[in-house]
């Protein structure tokens, strides 16, 4: 056999190698990181798409996130948080912008965002003083099986907010 035939079936079998290990990692999943050893995947950003941005941004604000004032009316706003991770939102009409098939959901909150309180009693007194504020609480505080202290309100466009704080050890 000649030189430029080996040549061409080892191509041929290294390529029928690649598709083979794409077809097994396709259909059994693959237990190693993913795009190779480099790869970090690291949350940067969080987007909250409203109907009315000063409701919204007020009721981030009584939370406890710090945003800029001067800016309900504006149609994005970024603010970051205390691990550096930017909550932003966006108007109905600015997504539109660049994605005039937007459609918002309907039927119950697809994502839910979860603030760690550091405490139990903060989690009653955030919870309380949201409701007494005048938003929506969803569920109560309660004392969760999984080992925190969890409530839930809504923020005005209907998305889940949860407050939690470790308990104690018995």
């Amino acid at each position: 056999m000649g030189r430029d035939r080996r040549r061409a079936l080892k191509r041929n079998s290294e390529a029928d190698a690649s598709r083979a290990l794409l077809a097994i990692l396709f259909t059994t999943g693959y237990a190693g990181r993913p795009y190779g050893e480099a790869m970090t995947l690291k949350l940067g950003f969080i987007g909250i798409v409203t109907d009315d941005m000063a409701a919204s941004l007020a009721f981030y604000r009584a939370l406890g996130v710090h945003i800029e004032p001067g800016q309900d009316d504006a149609p994005h706003v970024d603010a970051k948080l205390d691990n550096g991770v930017a909550l932003a939102w966006d108007t109905i009409e600015t997504i539109r912008g660049f994605d005039p098939a937007f459609v918002p959901a309907t039927g119950g909150h697809r994502i839910a965002l979860a603030f760690d309180k550091g405490t139990p009693a903060e989690v009653d007194s955030a919870f309380a003083a949201l409701t007494r504020a005048g938003y929506t609480a969803h569920v109560e505080p309660w004392d969760a099986h999984w080992g925190q202290r969890y409530a839930t309100l809504l923020d005005p466009d209907g998305n889940s907010v949860d407050l939690y704080a470790t308990l104690a050890a018995n």
